[in-house]
C-alpha cells in the first residue's frame, strides 16, 4: 500500500476538513468521492488499522450531514453521500464495533423521507437495499418492515425505473409486525398516488414532495394529538369534525384530513387499517377515477396486483395460521372497498377470492373459526356484485370443507342456518324479484346462480354432518316443490334429494375430496379408481333413471369363458 499512502491520506484529510467545516459536507462533491475511495482501500487492504483510522472521520461526516438535512437544498448529493457511508458501516462496522441499525433508521427518517421522490436517490436506495438484502434481513430483520410505508411511497413515485429491484426486496417488507398493515397499504397504492400528486400540486415541485409532506406532518401534529386524546376520552372518531376542514377544491383532499396524513406516513405503526369517514377523500378518488390519469397512476394500477401476488405467495409459504386467520376478515372487508377502477377492481378481487379459497383449502378449520364474519358476508349477498361474488365463494367453501370439518358440529349448525335463511329469502323472491317481468333476465340469472351455490352447500354440509340431513331434506324439498322458473336449480335440488337416499353414493359424490376414514355401504374410494375394472355404482340413479338399469345383459355374456 506504499504507493497508495498519499492517496488515502489525501482523501482522509478531505473528510477531516469536512467534519470540522461549518458547511454541509454534501455540498462538496469531493467528500462523496473520498468516502468511496477510502471504502475501496479498506476492501482492498483488509486492514483493521486502516478501518480504525478512517471510521471516526466518516462517522463525523455522517452526523454532520444528518444534522443539516432540513437546512440543505442538496438533497440528491446528501442521499448519495449517506448511502455510501452506510455501505461502509455495513461492511466494516464489526471491526470498529459500530451498530449500523441507528444509522440506517436515521437515514430513512431524516433523508429518504424527504428525498424519496428524487429519481437518483430512489434508484441508489433500491440498489443499496438489493445488494445488502441478505445482511439487512439477517442482522436488522425489523428495519424494512418498520419503514414499508416509506418504501411504498418511493416505489409508487418511481416504479418505472425500479420495478425489478423493488420486487426483489419486497418480500423483506413482510414480517409478523407488518403482515396485517401491509395488506391494505398495497390495495391503497392508487389512493397513495392521489395523495402524493395532491402534495406535488400544492408544493409546485415534484422533487420536493417529501419535504412538503414533512412540513404538513409537522404542522398537523398538534391537531392530530388533540384529536387522538379526544377519541380516547370521548370515543368520538377522528375526522368527525364536519365540513369546515375541506379544501376550496371539492375534488382534492384537505392536507389536514386524518386519512390523508395516514396515507402519507413513513413508518409502520403496527395497526391494521382503521376505517374512517372521509368525504373529501372519496370525492378525490372519484375525480381521479373518472378524469384523465397520469402515467404514474396508470403504472400504479398495474403495480398493486403484482405486489399482491408476491404478498399472497409469501403468506401461503411462510405465514403461520394465526396470521392468515386474522388476515381473512380484513380481506373480506376490503373486497368491496378499493380504488374505483373497473380493471383494477377486477384483478384485485380475483386475487382476493383465490387467496381465500387457498387459505381454506390449507386450513379448513378457518371456516369454523371465522363463522361470524362469514355469516355476516352471507347476509350481504344482495348489496352489490362484489359482495355477492364473495358470498358465492364462501357458500362453496362451506360446503366443500364441511363448515370446517366433522369435529365442528356447532359451527356447522350455525352456518347451515345461515344457508337456510339465504335459500328461503331467495325462494320468496323478496329482494331480487325472481318472478318479475322478462326484462330482468340478468337478475334471474344472478339469482339462479346464487341458489345453485346455496343448494349445493346445504347438501354437502348435511353430508358431512348427518344430523343436519332432515333439515336439508326439508330445504331441498321446498326447492323441488316451488314453482321456480330456472330448471337448473330445480334439477340440482332433485338430484341431491335422490343422492341422500343412498348414503354411500352421497358420501362418495358430496363428501370430502380428501381421503377420509368414514365409510358407508357402497362408498367409493375414488383414489382406487385406476385399479378397478368395474365400478359397482348404480349410475342410473345419478342420471335420473327411476327403475333398474336399462341394459339386459349380464357380465357372463361379456366375459369369454375358457
Amino acid at each position: 500500500m506504499n504507493d497508495q499512502d498519499g492517496d488515502w491520506n489525501y482523501h482522509l484529510r478531505i473528510l477531516s476538513n469536512s467534519a470540522r467545516d461549518s458547511t454541509d459536507p454534501a455540498s462538496d462533491p469531493s467528500v462523496l468521492q473520498s468516502v468511496k475511495k477510502l471504502h475501496g482501500f479498506c476492501k482492498l487492504e483488509k486492514s483493521d488499522d486502516l478501518v480504525a483510522r478512517i471510521y471516526p472521520q466518516i462517522n463525523k461526516v455522517f452526523q454532520r450531514s444528518v444534522a443539516s438535512v432540513t437546512q440543505s437544498e442538496s438533497g440528491t448529493s446528501k442521499g448519495l453521500l449517506l448511502l455510501a457511508i452506510l455501505q461502509f458501516f455495513l461492511d466494516f462496522g464489526d471491526m470498529v464495533l459500530h451498530d449500523a441499525d441507528p444509522s440506517l433508521r436515521t437515514f430513512f427518517r431524516s433523508c429518504l423521507s424527504r428525498e424519496f421522490s428524487d429519481a437518483v436517490v430512489a434508484e441508489t436506495t433500491c440498489e443499496f437495499l438489493t445488494e445488502n438484502k441478505r445482511k439487512l434481513l439477517a442482522s436488522f430483520p425489523n428495519l424494512l418492515p418498520q419503514f414499508f410505508p416509506l418504501l411504498l411511497k418511493l416505489i409508487a413515485w418511481n416504479w418505472e425505473k425500479l420495478e425489478k429491484s423493488f420486487l426483489k426486496i419486497f418480500p423483506g417488507l413482510i414480517s409478523p409486525g407488518s403482515f396485517l398493515p401491509l395488506f391494505p397499504s398495497i390495495l391503497d397504492l392508487p389512493m397513495l398516488v392521489v395523495a402524493l400528486e395532491k402534495v406535488e400540486r400544492s408544493s409546485g415541485s415534484g422533487s420536493r414532495v417529501g419535504g412538503s409532506i414533512a412540513s404538513i406532518q409537522k404542522s398537523a401534529a398538534p391537531e392530530m394529538l388533540l384529536a387522538l386524546m379526544d377519541e380516547a376520552y370521548t370515543g368520538s372518531t377522528i375526522g368527525d369534525g364536519g365540513d369546515d376542514s375541506g379544501s376550496e377544491d371539492n375534488n382534492t383532499i384537505d392536507v389536514a384530513d386524518p386519512l390523508f396524513l395516514e396515507l402519507l406516513k413513513d413508518e409502520n405503526d403496527g395497526l391494521a387499517e382503521r376505517h374512517r369517514p372521509s368525504p373529501a377523500l372519496n370525492a378525490a378518488l372519484q375525480a381521479a377515477a373518472s378524469g384523465p390519469r397520469s402515467e404514474r397512476m396508470k403504472q400504479t394500477l398495474k403495480i398493486a396486483p403484482r405486489l399482491l401476488d408476491v404478498y399472497f405467495s409469501v403468506t401461503l409459504r411462510d405465514a403461520n395460521d394465526s396470521l392468515i386467520c386474522a388476515l381473512i376478515p380484513l380481506l373480506m372487508t376490503r373486497n368491496s372497498t378499493m380504488f374505483p377502477d373497473k380493471n383494477f377492481s377486477h384483478e384485485i378481487r380475483r386475487r382476493l377470492l383465490e387467496f381465500v379459497l387457498a387459505a381454506f383449502q390449507r386450513s379448513p378449520n378457518f371456516i369454523a373459526l371465522l363463522k361470524k364474519p362469514i355469516i355476516d358476508r352471507l347476509g350481504e349477498a344482495y348489496d352489490d356484485p362484489a359482495k355477492r361474488e364473495l358470498a358465492l365463494q364462501l357458500c362453496w367453501a362451506i360446503g366443500e370443507y364441511g363448515g370446517g370439518g366433522e369435529s365442528y358440529k356447532e359451527a356447522a349448525r350455525e352456518l347451515f342456518e345461515s344457508l337456510e335463511l339465504l335459500l328461503y329469502e331467495n325462494l320468496s323472491s323478496s329482494r331480487l324479484g325472481l318472478r318479475q317481468e322478462s326484462g330482468n333476465a340478468s337478475r334471474r340469472t344472478t339469482q339462479s346462480r346464487l341458489l345453485c351455490f346455496v343448494v349445493t352447500a346445504i347438501a354437502k354440509l348435511a353430508t358431512y354432518h348427518r344430523e343436519l340431513l332432515p333439515r336439508a331434506r326439508v330445504a331441498l324439498g321446498k326447492v323441488v316443490r316451488s314453482r321456480i322458473s330456472d330448471a337448473r336449480v330445480w334439477r340440482r335440488a332433485h338430484d341431491y334429494l335422490g343422492l341422500m337416499n343412498e348414503p354411500g353414493i352421497c358420501w362418495s359424490v358430496l363428501g370430502p375430496s380428501r381421503v377420509s376414514e368414514k365409510r358407508f355401504p357402497g362408498t367409493v374410494n375414488w383414489s382406487e379408481g385406476g385399479q378397478k375394472m368395474v365400478a359397482h355404482i348404480p349410475f342410473h340413479i345419478l342420471s335420473e333413471q327411476g327403475g333398474p338399469p336399462f341394459h339386459d345383459f349380464a357380465l357372463s355374456d361379456v366375459i369369454i369363458k375358457n
